[in-house]
Parts: structure tokens; sequence; C-alpha cells
């Protein structure tokens, strides 16, 4: 049996970037005291979630990769030996920035990167603003507890991008998360977002055979300019099986820091049940890479 133990942190966060590091670095080491060989952290974790509002003082908030935090989360990974994954706001050069997710090797080093591809632009996630949709394409991380798929938050909406990751080897699928309510939608349309949100990663995992992690941010954090009511991250960070069958769900409320196992060989037996790659008809998707099929 290939077991690993995974931990997930889902963390409120402050305007203070310092003690948002300190906090999760408690927890981190926490996790790792209780068996935890992979650490997975929300999106953005450093900071408040700046993209409510369009500002050019928010590009203060990013930095280089390696940089600052690289190197702090490094020592932590060495310290713990433990693989860790962040996701950091990257700044690659003047007027030109990434959200970008980084897996920390357990001897500190940077195993490798991946820059988010799918920027939204919606009310409260203003995201294009601040980030160039990333150009290192979809491929998974080699780290010593095994190949990992990360994505990030709006990437989970695509199955495009999940099947890249699988067809080139990825045992896992990851996903730092910000996503909340919108306070205007009334409590039914929440729920139906929250648990649309779970299902489409859920069918990731069925149709690729391997596990989901994901991994949100949680508690109310205001709008600056005031012109909403700010957004109500949703937590429920949670972990899928390669039959979609969950094995973890967090609170929609409140902080959680959770260690779950995982039995990476049950995917081997799932694929043999269900062969999805096997038929897949590869000589008849050449359309799939067009924006839209026109008649």
């Amino acid at each position: 049996m290939h077991e690993i133990r995974i931990g997930i942190l889902q963390l409120r966060n402050t305007k203070c970037v310092d003690d948002n590091k300190k906090k999760i670095a408690e927890n981190i080491t926490d996790l790792a005291q209780r068996g935890a060989q992979l650490i997975v952290l929300q999106e953005l974790h450093n900071s408040l979630y700046f993209c409510q509002v369009e500002d050019v003082n928010n590009f203060d908030l990013a930095e280089p990769i390696p940089g600052p935090s690289t190197e702090f989360f490094g020592k932590l990974a060495k310290k713990l030996e433990v693989v860790i994954i962040t996701s950091l706001f990257e700044k690659r050069a003047p007027g030109l920035y990434h959200n970008t997710a980084v897996v920390i090797e357990k001897d500190g080093t940077i195993a490798g990167k991946y820059r988010k591809m799918h920027i939204p632009d919606d009310p409260a996630y203003y995201e294009k603003f601040y980030f160039t949709p990333g150009d290192l394409g979809f491929h998974p991380i080699d780290t010593s507890i095994g190949r990992l798929g990360v994505l990030v938050c709006w990437d989970q909406w695509y199955p495009e991008a999940a099947r890249l990751m699988a067809l080139q080897g990825a045992q896992l699928l990851i996903y730092p998360t910000a996503i909340g309510y919108e306070s205007s939608d009334d409590k039914d349309e929440q729920q139906r977002q929250r648990n649309a949100w779970m299902t489409v990663q859920r069918g990731h995992a069925v149709a690729n055979g391997i596990p989901v992690i994901t991994v949100n941010r949680v508690g109310h954090e205001d709008d600056p300019s005031g012109q909403t009511n700010g957004i109500n991250f949703w937590g429920s960070s949670f972990v899928v099986g390669p039959q979609g069958e969950l094995y973890y769900q967090a609170c929609d409320d409140d902080e959680e820091s959770v260690v779950i196992d995982l039995d990476l060989d049950h995917s081997e037996q799932v694929r043999r049940w269900w062969p999805f790659l096997r038929d897949r008809r590869i000589e008849n998707y050449q359309d799939i890479v067009k924006r839209y099929i026109d008649k």
C-alpha cells in the first residue's frame, strides 16, 4: 500500500502578512508533528484576498520566486521534512505578475511551480487586473512523495486542465483556492454554487481516476472600496478519492487543520475497473481546441 498523509490548512486571513505567515508556520509545524507528509495551503495565503478591488498599490504585495516566501517556507519544509504547496503573488518583472503555486520539497528546495492559467474577472474577483495568465503549461511536478498535478482555484472548473495533468501521470490533483459567497445572492443560490464547485471537482477525480485535494480560505473579508459587502469565503476544503468518494470535508465557517490518509495504490485499481484512458477516442477530439464549434 502506497499511503501518504495529507495536511490541509483552512484559515482566516488578516491584513498583516507577517502575522499570517507566522500563523501558517505554526499550523504547518503542528500538521507535521501529526504525521503529515504533504501540506497544502490556500490560495494567496500570505495576505487578504486583494483582488476585490483594482488598486495599483496592491502590486506591492508581490514578490519574486525564489524570494522571501519561498525561503521562509523552504526553511520550514527542510526543518520538518515535509512537502509544502504554497500559493504566491509572483512578481516576474515590473508590470508582469502571476498567481503562482510553488511546490517546496522536503529538503527546502523548489520542486517546481505552476502559474495559474485561467484568470477570472468577475465582481469582487478582479484577477485580470493583477495576473498575467500562466505560460508554463499544465505539467505535474515530481516530488519525493509523488507526482503532483497542481492547479489554482478558477482552474478547478476546467476538465481540460485536470485531464492534461492526468495524462502526464499526475497521482493527485491539488487546488489552492479562494472562493466565497456573493452577498447579493440568496441562501439557496449560494448553496447551489458551493455544491456545483464540489461536484465539478469530484467529477475530475472520477474522470481521471485520481484523488483531488482542494483547500479554500474561510471567513469574511471586507471590500476596501465599500462598493460591495465583501466576500464570505465558504471554506469547505475537501479531499476525495478516485471514485469521487468524500474522505473529508471541512466546515464552511471556521478554520480547520486536518490530516487525511490517502492510499495512492487505490487509483491503480479504480483505473483497472474503469479504464477511461484506454477508451478515449483521441482521433476524434480535434475540435476540442476550438473556442466554439459553429454550425
